[in-house]
């Protein structure tokens, strides 16, 4: 690329975002956060930037997208956009080809002056996204590399040799604990550190914090919180962040991201980094020495450095980039490989609808699933948790495909709602459907202990089990009668509980059982490596019961306060099991205050 030439604009980068949505879930597998308009059938507000051109006169487009139904071959382009410089539209319109991301030709426009507009301007509402915008006075230039091994080189080079974006801080911060994933788990891994003395760094690559439990993935609350057992402080900080006390917790709404925002960033000790996107690990000897996050907003890259790390990722990102071991579904051993009788749980999009006074049509979407009524088990309308897909996918490398086919699982009944026979549900109105996917299971770290069932089931006594379990050995599986219709892809679920004792009642009717080992938390061959929430060592089976939120958190406690002990006597997580149990319950004890 040649800055005297030729412009890149990130998408991402764009000045306003108007109503595109900053998709951040999928970094690590298409290379870049990007732009995406989810207005539910309503076109969404223009995202604006204004550039400035080394030269005036005729230029070539090209705009990074893709068709996102194109994979299943289905009926229309419901992802179509245009690109308007200044104020006038190209001819072209953008995601209408193909089903994998690529550069779309856009033709040659006219730069008539230094300075200008430019507007992503969608047509559709319908989910058309966009990645990055180029544009070059080299007519007959071929295409922006699209391979992934080239294209992240060739942008950082780009950023690198124009603005800032793209480089790494030359001096990394330096913190004793750096925090990734700002869910339940992260949040309260991170309040323990810094509370316990530590300066922590908590990244997070959402705008918001909370993860399931925010308001844009509205997840609610569960597991329950004991008043007694060999922690007396263990739930404190799980209490001071819950919005809702109650055993079946509301939905999270907006104000619950600012509550969570306001206490962590009133720690003296804590930095909170929105909008940072996780992507390198520099690990060597068993060691994480420094990651670098990526400024989803700007393209800034910090680069972090720790004397001890806590992976609270849900997906064990950090972990997997650390060299850490870690499984995925039910073999012990790689490859992954998801059978018809173990699948994996899926991923949720979460969706809230309500009668109207009038009626709102909704235009049928040949390209959504084709589906009725009858197809749909009447309580699934009611169950927006159960519309879930990937129980046969990898977990990392097809999640935009899992999202995407929830969306046309979800479109798809909501056309059948509004235009079955007598319209039933035509005053009906979607209130909520979540751009960003809420996953239940991805990698599991492996620790020192691996969690199975049976520890719960015989409620087994751990000197170190410090976390109580309070869920069923919960899995979902999907319904019969999905997956007679689509065998590879159902995307209708049901929880299914392993038989056994009262592990499996309802939380507020059992006793909860303690608990989740400390030796859990921690890798087994990554020694400065912790980690909290559904990314922890256990089996396929446990998983099922430890993965609720209000659970995850106190894992969260408990890893914060380890790194506190590991910093006040230069050790390890693991000598802290070996050597200093009786401290590490103290300092769990002394978070309740």
């Amino acid at each position: 690329m040649n800055p005297a030439r030729d412009v890149l604009l990130e998408a991402e980068h764009f000045d306003e975002l108007g109503g595109w949505t900053l998709d951040t879930e999928f970094v690590h597998t298409m290379g870049s956060p990007y732009l995406m308009a989810h207005g539910l059938g309503r076109p969404v507000a223009d995202a604006v930037t204004t550039v400035r051109f080394p030269a005036t006169g005729p230029w070539r487009l090209w705009v990074r997208t893709l068709d996102w139904v194109a994979r299943w071959q289905a009926p229309g382009v419901p992802g179509r956009f245009q690109l308007h410089v200044d104020g006038r539209p190209c001819a072209t319109e953008f995601g209408t080809q193909g089903p994998d991301w690529h550069w779309q030709d856009g033709g040659v426009v006219a730069i008539e002056r230094p300075l200008i507009t430019l507007a992503l301007h969608d047509l559709t509402g319908f989910n058309g996204r966009c990645d990055a915008v180029f544009l070059t006075q080299d007519l007959d230039a071929p295409p922006p590399p699209n391979d992934s091994g080239v294209l992240a080189p060739w942008r950082d080079g780009a950023h690198g040799r124009g603005e800032a974006h793209g480089r790494a801080d030359e001096t990394p911060a330096s913190f004793d604990l750096v925090v990734v994933g700002g869910g339940f788990a992260g949040m309260c891994a991170a309040l323990a550190g810094a509370r316990g003395g530590l300066r922590v760094a908590l990244v997070q690559d959402r705008p918001v914090l909370g993860g399931n439990a925010s308001s844009e993935i509205r997840v609610p609350l569960r597991g329950l919180i004991p008043k007694d057992g060999p922690c007396g402080g263990i739930g404190a900080l799980v209490e001071e962040l819950q919005y809702d006390p109650a055993v079946d917790a509301r939905l999270p709404q907006t104000g619950d991201d600012a509550r969570y925002e306001r206490i962590l960033t009133a720690e003296p000790n804590l930095t909170v980094l929105l909008h940072h996107c996780l992507i390198s690990a520099d690990a060597a000897g068993g060691r994480i020495r420094r990651i670098t996050a990526l400024d989803a907003r700007s393209g800034a890259r910090k680069t972090l450095a720790g004397r001890l790390f806590a992976d609270c990722t849900g997906h064990g990102t950090l972990g997997a980039l650390a060299g850490a071991d870690f499984r995925i579904g039910a073999p012990d051993d790689p490859p992954f490989t998801p059978a018809r009788d173990t699948p994996l749980m899926g991923m949720t999009n979460m969706w809230l609808w309500e009668p109207g006074d009038a009626p709102e049509p909704f235009a049928p979407a040949p390209w959504a699933l084709d589906l009725s009524l009858g197809d749909i088990p009447a309580q699934h309308l009611a169950w927006p948790w159960s519309w879930e897909s990937g129980f046969y996918r990898h977990p990392i490398d097809d999640l935009e495909y899992i999202r995407d086919w929830n969306l046309r699982a979800l479109f798809g009944v909501w056309s059948a709602m509004k235009n079955a026979p007598h319209a039933p549900h035509l005053n009906a109105r979607i209130t909520h459907l979540a751009a960003i996917a809420g996953p239940r299971e991805s990698r599991r770290l492996t620790g020192d202990h691996v969690l199975h069932e049976d520890d719960m089931l015989n409620r087994s006594a751990f000197p170190d089990g410090f976390v109580p379990v309070s869920w069923y050995l919960d899995r979902h599986f999907p319904i019969p009668e999905c997956l007679r219709n689509y065998p590879d892809d159902p995307f209708l679920g049901k929880g299914r509980h392993k038989p056994g004792t009262s592990v499996d009642a309802r939380p507020r009717h059992a006793q909860p059982w303690w608990g989740i080992p400390y030796r859990c938390l921690y890798s087994r061959n990554v020694e400065n490596l912790l980690m909290a929430g559904r990314n922890i060592s256990t089996t396929y089976w446990a998983l099922g019961a430890v993965r609720v939120m209000r659970t995850c958190g106190m894992m969260g406690e408990v890893v914060g306060s380890a790194a506190a002990v590991c910093a006040e006597h230069d050790c390890t997580p693991r000598d802290v099991y070996h050597r200093r149990l009786n401290e590490l319950r103290r300092r769990i004890d002394a978070n309740r205050r």
